[in-house]
């Protein structure tokens, strides 16, 4: 009997002594993208460095790291990358920019850094782990995962009785979920980086995650299940979730929008709920937001756009259109910072190839002009032009070639408009369809007046046309639409060259914003296109 236990005993020390472990050469941290559960406060911090119990979130981990000896430390960055760079300094990290984290999932930053994949942690920023789960030595390649009661919509896995994950479904009911971090040795960043490569030139893949490479190539890693206690690696989904965890987000969240609304709605900060990322626009940023039952939507300035807009300007289109109850009810304006609190309606974006909302929105067009409200302000765009050609090109950013040719044949038709008596009405400017919102009853409003000013009417049809990417023939058909008959040889003339120049400026306006990294994908584009085949229209077909 005993010398069957010593048996047993010496060979689990014989199975033990030949497990071989590997030194963990470094770490990957992946902190590129923008955290949208998270705004306002992402707006002015990377996710990855909002402080959780006193110490922001990457630090921690960057602390845990270094505790088991791994100095290696390379971050993957992208949205407001400069806040990261204090961390070289303190910490000895490298710095990796990945250009395409605003148009790709993590894949692209698992991409960028591809180089560095040894015997590797792979981390989130945005993790935080409370009993440090690091070793200086690692076994074998992991995902941290924590269990789940009851129904999640987490990333579930089905591990084998030894632990290796055999299959990943999304959602699921009582299940180990992939939460935190992930160790790969040599041999598999070896065989994943190509993975990585390929995936990463595939069409369709730009919204994959590193962890869809995996899943999809499932059977040719063994990658196991590092089972963690749900109260030592956390994941915060919203602030309403941070609150319940560190109590300085219960009143004290150290954020200027937080603080706006909760000193123009008389509340406490946790009053604050139901907080959410909205669709970005071209010139702004917003979230939604809810205070005692009620929804609103909480306006703030994109990048770069003090030097673009008056808001003292924006501010008096506002109080001047308050009574004609075309656009959305605003509860709070500042002109110093461009913050707006607006009501929040149950409402969708127009159609501009839906024949109802077209006519819908030529109509509140129509009210507007007609109002006979008068601005101090004018929309002069011969002098918008040359203020955001002069803005592009102190920042080097004037991306066509042939822009001087170009600037010659817009100013040549600024000189046909001048020769010509136009009326000066209140004008939108920015009349985009997405300006122009569907209520539930069927009413259609219009929102954003940053750009209004007086000027020509047939200003804001061109706009709304080449904003849709119109046709000529949809563009002319736009025209009778909004005057409710056929138009005469000036009204057509000035349509096609205020699409030129509408074209330049935004062409110009586009050009701007991408210095400071915002990315329009072709929109800039197709406006330079408007700005040359317009003036070609004009030369053809008038003189």
């Amino acid at each position: 009997m005993i010398l069957g236990h010593c048996f047993i005993i010496l060979i689990i020390f014989i199975i033990k002594s030949t497990i071989i472990f590997v030194k963990v050469d470094n770490a990957i941290v992946l902190a590129a993208g923008f955290g949208s559960r998270f705004v306002p406060i992402t707006y002015e911090l990377p996710k990855g460095l909002i402080s959780v119990k006193g110490e922001p979130m990457l630090e921690r981990q960057i602390r845990q790291l270094k505790e088991k000896g791994i100095n290696e430390i390379v971050i993957a960055v992208g949205y407001l990358k400069e806040k990261f760079d204090y961390l070289i300094d303190k910490y000895g990290v490298k710095l990796v920019f990945n250009p395409e984290y605003a148009v790709k999932n993590n894949l692209s930053s698992l991409y960028h850094t591809r180089k560095y994949l040894k015997n590797t942690y792979i981390l989130s920023a945005d993790n935080w782990i409370k009993e440090n789960i690091f070793n200086s030595d690692e076994e074998k390649s992991w995902y941290s995962c924590v269990y789940k009661e009851g129904a999640t919509s987490e990333w579930c896995v089905n591990p084998d009785e030894t632990g290796r994950i055999n299959g990943v479904t999304i959602g699921g009911y009582d299940s180990w979920v992939m939460y935190g971090p992930v160790f790969i040795s040599e041999s598999f960043s070896q065989c994943f980086t190509g993975k990585i490569e390929e995936y990463y030139k595939k069409p369709g893949k730009e919204n994959y995650m590193w962890e869809n490479v995996f899943i999809d190539e499932i059977k040719h890693f063994d990658l196991f299940i590092n089972k963690q206690s749900c109260d030592n690696v956390f994941e915060f989904e919203s602030i309403e979730e941070l609150r319940m965890f560190d109590p300085e987000y219960y009143n004290k969240t150290p954020n200027i929008m937080i603080q706006t609304i909760e000193k123009i709605f008389k509340i406490k900060e946790h009053e604050i709920v139901d907080i959410k990322n909205l669709k970005a626009g071209m010139t702004n940023k917003s979230f939604g937001f809810s205070v005692n039952g009620d929804n609103y939507i909480f306006r703030l300035p994109g990048e770069g756009t003090d030097e673009l807009i008056n808001r003292k300007q924006e501010w008096e289109a506002y109080s001047a259109i308050k009574d004609l109850n075309v656009s959305d009810e605003v509860i709070f304006f500042d002109e110093k910072t461009g913050f707006k609190i607006c009501k929040y309606y149950n409402a969708r974006n127009t159609n501009a190839r839906n024949r109802d909302e077209l006519e819908k929105s030529m109509e509140i067009l129509r009210k507007i002009h007609n109002s006979k409200l008068k601005l101090n302000h004018s929309f002069d765009i011969e002098k918008e032009i040359n203020k955001y050609l002069n803005l592009c090109l102190g920042r080097k950013a004037v991306r066509y070639s042939d822009n001087d040719e170009t600037y010659i044949k817009i100013n040549y038709l600024i000189s046909l408009v001048k020769d010509m008596k136009v009326p000066q009405v209140l004008c939108h400017i920015d009349s985009n369809p997405d300006n122009y919102i569907l209520l539930s009853d069927g009413t259609v409003k219009i929102i954003d007046w940053e750009y209004s000013g007086m000027c020509d009417p047939i200003m804001d049809i061109s706009m709304y046309s080449i904003y849709s990417y119109y046709s000529k023939s949809e563009m002319d058909d736009l025209l009778k639409i909004y005057l409710q008959r056929e138009p005469d040889r000036n009204e057509t003339k000035r349509l096609y060259i205020y699409a030129a120049l509408g074209g330049y400026l935004w062409a110009l306006w586009t050009d701007y914003k991408q210095s400071f990294g915002v990315e329009f994908g072709d929109y800039g584009m197709k406006m330079y296109r408007y700005a040359k085949d317009y003036y070609n229209e004009i030369i053809k077909g008038f003189y």
